[in-house]
């Protein structure tokens, strides 16, 4: 079993060359479309949290990378999303093709504007 890894640099460092570029490019979007996101490490995992709150998730397995969990979008979102879903909530990337980083962008910028949006009715609420 794997050691727990205490930050996100060193769960990268448990995968092959192959998978860890992935992981690399996925941190690197996630980044540049969400600039206020705080990384950490949960359920064993990398995520990126917004507003004290998780936005979003992302791991990598034997032969593929995942992003976690998928957001409402619109139709146009869900539609770009439906060849990568696996599962309930689950992105699905193999390792041998291309990733989709404006797709990712696009769900880390959703995933956003719907965390932003609940961190805002709890301030009116309190």
């Amino acid at each position: 079993m794997r050691n727990k890894p205490t930050d996100i640099d060193a769960y990268i460092a448990e995968f092959t060359p192959t998978t860890r570029s992935l992981l690399e490019q996925i941190r690197a979007t996630i980044r540049k479309a969400s600039p206020a996101a705080v990384e950490t490490i949960s359920y064993a995992i990398p995520c990126f949290k917004l507003n004290g709150t998780f936005l979003v998730y992302f791991a990598g397995y034997k032969e593929h990378v995942g992003v976690y969990p998928l957001p409402k979008g619109d139709a146009k979102l869900q539609k770009a999303m439906a060849p990568y879903i696996a599962g309930k909530g689950t992105l699905r990337f193999p390792l041998d093709e291309k990733l989709p980083l404006t797709l990712i962008a696009s769900v880390v910028k959703q995933h956003a504007l719907e965390n932003t949006g609940r961190a805002n009715a709890k301030r009116k609420k309190a």
